[in-house]
């Protein structure tokens, strides 16, 4: 149990992570928008407002930051695989020994980057 918290525990962080990176990424791109749109003197197009647009555009966001920040991304992917294994043992989530063994080997591998490149170690 307590695992399973801690593991919670370092998901609710690196969400937080995600969300400050995405706000400041948000506001660059906000000002770099507002830039071309006084200098092409066109309004915003009004097709961002609708909601497949605005996911779409937090998916792109949620991408660019993980694609910049590989630190965060491959301790978000050990973190969910990590997930997996308490759930099983508590019986929360009923999931064969093979999704297990994949998903514990999945973490282990991303660990030993991460001690192999101390780069990837992602900062508190």
């Amino acid at each position: 149990r307590y695992y399973l918290f801690a593991l919670i525990m370092n998901l609710s962080r690196d969400a937080y992570e995600i969300s400050v990176l995405a706000q400041r990424e948000a506001q660059v791109q906000s000002k770099v928008e507002a830039e071309a749109d006084s200098s092409n003197g066109r309004p915003s197009c009004a097709s961002a407002t609708l909601l497949a647009g605005r996911v779409r555009a937090h998916l792109g966001l949620l991408c660019h930051v993980l694609r910049a920040n590989p630190p965060l991304l491959l301790d978000v992917l050990k973190n969910c695989c990590d997930l997996f294994i308490p759930l099983d043992r508590l019986g929360l989530l009923k999931t064969s020994p093979g999704v297990v063994a994949f998903c514990g080997l999945s973490s282990s591998i991303l660990s030993i980057l991460t001690i192999s490149q101390p780069w990837l170690k992602l900062k508190p």
